[in-house]
């Protein structure tokens, strides 16, 4: 049977009212708690998913409803991120770079409509991949060992030095500040406590939670109490909102690319929407920022990496589906609950169980469409939050920080740690030493140390083994271009640029 006459079957499970009911409930959780920092689509699923267990729904109904709050959590980060600037998952740190600056110029609505259509082109296009590509991408996956891995989160990393603006070096001290955070906690070889000084609270290492909220929404308060910025926002009444056509062709083909970019990055186990987030976004930026906007509130900065992030949750399906292998910590939760629904995922799903794999691929056209109808319309009344006026919100935005750090381990020692991480976050922003770079060096520093120790191990210690494949070749290629090619395009724009001034001098003389 063909592609489309399964994916016709699919639509034939998701178009049910049942699920068509579920998979909007699933849609609408996810993105109330993406708002919330801290709280995430993990503990979402897993707090839910035994009430629809115990319910008896089929299994390809209960998978429905708990993929939808994955990816509608995706979109709901952005609220809080665009808004307030408190990133709820490290993904979502990319977004803040312009949607809070957007937000910051008074153009909070448009930032949040672009957000919400590029959630929608991300999670459809990756749909769209996911029901032609995914035996394919399945097979490509399985040849990435710890090497290519290792290489990839090294060109993730090179791919950090746009996202310093024009001083590369204040990027790359942010980024040494987040490997150097990532360092902290008990080795995973000899189980020996690193930089710990003896605190029994830092020997599972930092939460990256706790280092998101303290250099961003806890820096934010500190800001704002310096500068002593009280005053109300501009206020008006509560409208539907809708993309502008111009934001939309402005911002379409940046969404696309991607959108691509966030799915193919999504099917690797273990590179989640954080990679692909960063990759969307500078990628963008090297191709389309001839302007320099990136950074201080352009549309496309924010399109780029809500597009990727969402396309890398749909892509992570085709892991977990196909080959039985989790790619995080809430597609591991995934994995679990389809053992306990009897579904056996790997490469025989698309022919035991065709209605749990095409019924799910089809919900996410549903959910995707029931997500920009549900938010879109909802753009003015997110954003109406601006208006408390901040004495107001700026406490609100204290408690609930403190509050979601405090949730992750019942500890008052990671309270104090995020308050002290939001007066590192003050000095970076005073220094302008971009935030985003030392998120990414926090969230891929033990997963580099991990791929490279195991590529050691298994080769003895011959460091050869890391040119050993073609993949992995590949993105030491495309990392040692990314450092070069920059410096050597714009010390040719400046040598053009000199030799045109001193024509036109010379010919006016």
């Amino acid at each position: 049977m063909s592609v489309l006459q399964e994916l016709g079957r699919g639509f034939g499970v998701a178009l049910q009212p049942l699920n068509i009911i579920l998979a909007g409930g699933g849609v609408s959780i996810g993105t109330m708690v993406g708002m919330l920092p801290g709280i995430g689509p993990i503990n979402a699923i897993a707090i839910l998913f035994p009430i629809t267990f115990a319910a008896g729904l089929p299994p390809e109904s209960v998978l429905i409803f708990l993929v939808g709050i994955y990816y509608g959590s995706q979109y709901g980060n952005s609220i809080s991120t665009i808004l307030l600037n408190v990133p709820g998952t490290s993904s979502a740190v990319v977004t803040a770079i312009d949607g809070y600056a957007l937000t910051l110029k008074g153009e909070s609505e448009r930032a949040l409509a672009v957000a919400a259509m590029a959630s929608f082109v991300g999670g459809t296009l990756s749909v769209v991949g996911l029901v032609f590509f995914a035996p394919v991408l399945a097979q490509v996956a399985v040849r990435f060992g710890p090497a290519e891995y290792f290489a990839l989160m090294l060109f993730a990393l090179t791919a950090l030095s746009s996202l310093g603006g024009d001083n590369v070096f204040k990027g790359l001290i942010a980024l040494g500040f987040g490997l150097l955070l990532a360092s902290v906690g008990i080795d995973p070889q000899s189980a020996v406590p690193r930089f710990t000084f003896g605190q029994l609270g830092l020997l599972d290492g930092i939460d990256f939670v706790v280092v998101v909220i303290g250099m961003f929404a806890v820096s934010e308060v500190l800001l704002t109490l310096e500068r002593g910025e009280w005053a109300r926002e501009k206020s008006g009444r509560i409208r539907l909102v809708w993309m502008k056509m111009a934001d939309f062709s402005g911002t379409i083909w940046t969404m696309v690319r991607s959108a691509v970019v966030g799915f193919f990055v999504g099917v690797l186990p273990g590179a989640g929407g954080t990679v692909a987030a960063f990759l969307g976004y500078s990628t963008e930026q090297k191709l389309v920022d001839r302007e320099g906007t990136f950074g201080k509130g352009d549309p496309r900065g924010v399109a780029a990496p809500e597009a990727a992030n969402n396309a890398a949750a749909n892509g992570s399906m085709i892991p977990l589906l196909t080959l039985g292998i989790p790619g995080s910590s809430t597609t591991a939760v995934l994995l679990g609950a389809l053992t306990a629904l009897d579904v056996t995922p790997g490469p025989m799903l698309l022919t035991t169980r065709p209605e749990v794999f095409w019924g799910l691929v089809a919900s996410m056209y549903v959910g995707n469409l029931l997500l920009l109808a549900l938010n879109l319309p909802l753009v003015g009344f997110f954003a109406r939050l601006l208006q408390i006026p901040r004495w107001a919100l700026m406490p609100g935005v204290a408690v609930l920080s403190v509050t979601a750090v405090y949730a992750l381990n019942q500890s008052v020692f990671d309270v104090f740690l995020m308050i002290g991480f939001g007066f590192v976050g003050l000095v970076f922003r005073k220094a302008s030493i971009p935030l985003a770079p030392a998120i990414l060096g926090l969230v891929l520093g033990p997963l580099m140390e991990k791929n490279l120790r195991r590529s050691l191990a298994l080769s003895g210690g011959d460091w050869e083994v890391l040119f050993s494949s073609w993949i992995a070749i590949a993105f030491w290629i495309l990392a040692a271009l990314l450092l070069v090619v920059p410096s050597v395009t714009s010390g040719a724009l400046r040598r053009w640029a000199f030799h045109l001034w001193s024509g036109s001098s010379a010919s006016s003389s």
